[in-house]
């Protein structure tokens, strides 16, 4: 395996995300305090986390969460589910357990960088690029182009990150048709899954739509409980299920068990959580929308499909790269701008920025944002 890049956005946020006063490009919705949380518990899991015992838990995940998480599927089962430490290790092991140096991997841009970087590791790897020009539209031929005999896995995420753009559920069957007619395994991203502005735009999943398919999902974004760190995959390919067990041997060897309590919590309570976050992000969007449009000679602005991510086009002087750095340094609003989502498998464009539209009172950072504006003019 080769050696993994540094890990651009981490180390960006690393620099700023604690230290800029404004933090307006969250990947997630805002979260709740544990107490919010265990509120919404039944007698049974308040029960279960007053009374647990602190040690190893299974490596498969808790089985009455896994039973929760199947819940959210129509076809598969808690025999189907694996439980990780968050949606990271979950992609780096299904990439090391699908990939060897002989393989070859299909890979949607742009994207979240381990989509693109753990394959590049492992084996040769094909990029397809979402079309800006069309809607971050995805070409289902271009897909079918860049598939080889070698090809063992496709990788897509929508709604994705950081475009929020979400393609109609008939192309996304029709993806899924065409990996399995191929032998080759749809992994897919679905990791802002229900946070669709129109819920009539929200896909299938692909693990029910596929046997080979390997769906990815994470209490950390649409539910905005990224501090639980658990995330799963949904496959119904019980040998691979498997041999993700055992590579999960090496890396966390379990979860952490008041983690999978309280995910177990909230994904019982996921409708209500979702109904909420749907609802934060729906009353957030105006402001972005009145803000975008007073500065519409500067930014081109369009409200995301579905997600709590945007990725707006920069207009001004000076690039992108220039108009981040100065408006963290000289304002505290912190954003991301493109070469954070680079490709080295297609051209990607330099002149975009990822805003985050799901956290609570976005206000203060819009204010803050419109002075810093407004003293450039």
């Amino acid at each position: 395996m080769t050696r993994l890049p540094d890990f651009r956005l981490e180390t960006y946020f690393s620099r700023w995300e604690f230290r800029a006063r404004h933090h307006m490009t969250a990947s997630d919705v805002q979260t709740m305090t544990l107490g919010e949380l265990l509120g919404l518990a039944d007698d049974t899991d308040w029960d279960a986390f007053r009374n647990l015992s602190l040690g190893y838990t299974e490596t498969f995940g808790d089985p009455a969460l896994r039973e929760v998480i199947a819940e959210t599927y129509e076809k598969a089962d808690a025999d189907d589910v694996i439980c990780f430490a968050g949606a990271e290790e979950a992609l780096y092991l299904a990439m090391n357990v699908l990939l060897g140096p002989d393989d070859h991997a299909v890979v949607v841009t742009p994207n979240y960088q381990a989509a693109e970087t753990v394959p590049l590791a492992l084996c040769e790897v094909t990029g397809v690029a979402l079309d800006p020009d069309r809607d971050w539209a995805l070409d289902l031929d271009a897909v079918a182009a860049a598939i080889e005999p070698r090809t063992r896995v496709v990788s897509v995420n929508f709604p994705n990150n950081p475009t929020g753009k979400v393609i109609g559920a008939a192309d996304f069957a029709a993806l899924a048709r065409m990996c399995d007619e191929r032998g080759i395994h749809l992994f897919s991203d679905e990791v802002y899954r229900g946070l669709e502005r129109d819920p009539a735009r929200t896909l299938p999943q692909a693990a029910d739509l596929s046997e080979r398919a390997l769906s990815l999902n994470v209490t950390s974004k649409s539910l905005g409980l990224p501090g639980l760190r658990i995330g799963w995959i949904a496959c119904r390919d019980r040998a691979l299920r498997s041999r993700l067990e055992r590579a999960k041997h090496y890396t966390t060897i379990c979860n952490a068990g008041p983690s999978e309590v309280l995910a177990r919590i909230a994904l019982k309570a996921r409708e209500t959580i979702l109904e909420r976050n749907r609802a934060l992000i729906a009353a957030n969007l105006p402001l972005f929308d009145a803000f975008f449009a007073t500065y519409a000679d500067d930014f081109a602005w369009r409200a995301p499909d579905g997600g709590c991510v945007a990725y707006p086009r920069y207009l001004g002087a000076n690039g992108v790269e220039e108009f981040c750095t100065r408006l963290v340094q000289e304002a505290g609003v912190l954003l991301l701008p493109a070469s954070i989502y680079r490709s080295d498998l297609t051209a990607t464009p330099a002149d975009r920025f990822r805003i985050g539209v799901g956290r609570r009172n976005p206000e203060e950072g819009l204010a803050a944002f419109d002075r810093w504006m407004r003293t450039r003019r």
